[in-house]
């Protein structure tokens, strides 16, 4: 199968973390626009360069789109840009014709309101009065802790302008450009002007999704048909209910909406299922070690499933439970293992770990070699530098001497022998970039 693939911007886990998956099977065909054409912290990607290498594409069975990448320059300048809706709306049109006859499987994001006071993705006035937009968002307009009205106006300018674009996008789904259609949200809570549009896109008969970055993984999931029937497991059965940080619905309904978008089926009995989804969930609140958010510990004894098996580890966002990870690291059977997860939010991690056991589990040319360089990543990430190493870097240099130690144990586990390197593209410690 050949697939055209336009991610969301050029972070690891958008770019390589795809191209790593889709290695794990050589049968399938993979085209990605070169990463200098897509978009970063600061910069908007370059729109026309990616028109033009569609155009120029040999022909593909199916396209995952981000349709932030080439409406606004990537997710974050969805965000920022002061483009109109006219504007925005020719450019899309210009699209049309490359979505006619093909198999589409798109994504746009509901704009987020983040709960803080960090600018760094947002405009530069949410230093001041992101917290206070927020109380305002979840209030449903009727708090106002004085943020000036010219802010209040640009903002709520900006969500009606990105909200009537996702209406427009209904209108072409009538049309019969997509084959799914997904409205993301990323960063949510309970209530606020996103989860109102959700509500709104769903009445006009969209599919609104929680999570953002994790979406193109899972419509790549979602163009291998053949279903996998999945029995979940949760390590705390009693708190499935809990939401999670960032999101809004509870980590069950997450996990059934990340099943259902990558095409799965979830059975409700054991001997059924293909592969166990073991799901390493938080009692009460989700901890996140990275803000000094608590939970309480796992403490259980890990039983390896007789069957296939993979590992959703959500107790902490941002991270890897250490905990959890120390009792089953060394228990890993490589013959039954289909991967492991911990990145970001709880959607983030499930709906990446989903589309690597969907391109495993339905191999033609399997490459073994593939995987394991997967999971190396995954645990060098999620466990070795977001739970450990992130907080003792004081030196960016620092990072190889105070991670190696993982890097030797892992080795171990998975037989795979390679010189990692390390960098920040982004120029921060929120994302590392890991490579051979």
């Amino acid at each position: 199968m050949k697939i055209c693939f336009i991610p969301i911007d050029n972070r690891p886990v958008c770019y390589n973390l795809a191209k790593d998956i889709v290695a794990i099977d050589e049968d399938l065909e993979f085209f990605i626009p070169p990463r200098e054409f897509l978009g970063d912290l600061k910069k908007v990607a370059d729109i026309k360069g990616i028109f033009n290498w569609i155009e120029s594409l040999p022909e593909y069975d199916c396209m995952v789109l981000s349709l932030d990448t080439l409406a606004y320059g990537g997710l974050i300048p969805s965000r920022r840009s002061t483009d109109s809706f006219e504007m925005i709306k020719s450019r899309m049109e210009e699209l049309k014709p490359f979505l006619v006859g093909k198999k589409v499987y798109a994504f746009s994001s509901i704009m987020r309101i983040s709960n803080n006071n960090y600018n760094e993705e947002e405009k530069e006035y949410w230093k001041i009065y992101g917290k206070k937009i927020f109380e305002y968002s979840y209030s449903g307009g009727k708090i106002n802790n004085g943020i000036p009205s010219e802010i209040l106006e640009d903002y709520i300018k900006t969500r009606e302008r990105n909200f009537k674009i996702n209406k427009m996008y209904l209108e072409w789904q009538k049309e019969g450009l997509f084959e799914t259609l997904i409205f993301s949200k990323d960063d949510c809570a309970e209530f606020g002007f996103n989860v109102e549009e959700a509500k709104e896109l769903e009445e006009l008969g969209g599919i609104t999704k929680t999570g953002a970055d994790e979406i193109p993984l899972a419509l790549l999931s979602r163009t291998i048909k053949k279903d996998i029937k999945v029995f979940v497991e949760f390590i705390e059965p009693d708190y499935k209910n809990c939401i999670s940080n960032y999101e809004d619905v509870s980590i069950e309904k997450s996990v059934q909406g990340q099943l259902e978008l990558g095409g799965f089926k979830q059975v409700f009995n054991k001997n059924e299922a293909d592969l166990i989804l073991l799901v390493n969930n938080f009692i009460e609140n989700q901890g996140e070690l990275v803000m000094g958010w608590d939970t309480k510990p796992y403490n259980k004894n890990f039983i390896e499933p007789n069957k296939m098996y993979a590992i959703a580890d959500v107790r902490f966002a941002n991270g890897a439970d250490n905990n959890f990870v120390n009792d089953f690291i060394d228990k890993i059977s490589l013959n039954k293992f289909y991967g492991y997860s911990a990145w970001n939010t709880s959607a983030n991690s499930l709906g990446s770990l989903l589309a690597a056991i969907k391109v495993k589990f339905n191999a033609k040319k399997y490459n073994d070699k593939a995987f394991k360089k997967l999971q190396m990543i995954r645990f060098l990430d999620d466990w070795a530098y977001q739970a450990n190493v992130r907080a003792l870097i004081e030196n960016p240099m620092d990072i190889k001497n105070l991670i190696q130690k993982y890097e030797q144990k892992l080795s171990k586990i998975f037989d795979y022998k390679s010189d990692f390197k390390y960098s920040f593209p982004w120029g921060r410690k929120f994302e590392v970039e890991i490579s051979e």
